[in-house]
């Protein structure tokens, strides 16, 4: 559980129970009262592997990876504004919005799902939410 300033206006936000990046990027930053979150995919923290092979249960993993980031700015997901959704099939879409939708209350999030090429798993999901500055 590790929180490292960078510079006043960017702060990042590490958090151990979610995968680490694979690359120069953040899990999350926060500015001013807004944080957002890196692009998380249903991997595991413990071995980086993807959870599971349905769509209901990759969503909730990337779900759950998004939470443990907010959780350690102290935020929830009831303060998410606005989610990416990237699906790799959307004829899953149905499925995946069953699993979202445990993890939302209204009003939900503004919301922007999208079909794309993703690396061996089926969906990836970035947020951003406000939180106190």
């Amino acid at each position: 559980m590790t929180t490292s300033q960078n510079t006043p206006a960017k702060q990042a936000i590490v958090s151990e129970r979610a995968p680490q990046p694979a690359g120069p990027y953040s899990q999350g930053i926060v500015s001013g009262d807004l944080l957002f979150t890196a692009g998380f995919g249903p991997q595991d923290r413990e071995n980086g592997n993807a959870v599971a092979e349905s769509v209901a249960e990759q969503t909730r993993q990337v779900l759950r990876n998004i939470q443990a980031v907010l959780d350690e700015h102290g935020a929830t997901m009831d303060q998410v504004l606005k989610t990416t959704v990237h699906l790799a099939d959307l004829a899953d879409f149905a499925e995946f919005n069953a699993a979202y939708q445990e993890f939302f209350t209204a009003p939900y999030p503004v919301r922007t799902t999208v079909g794309s090429q993703l690396a061996n798993i089926l969906v990836e999901i970035d947020v951003v939410a406000r939180v106190a500055g």
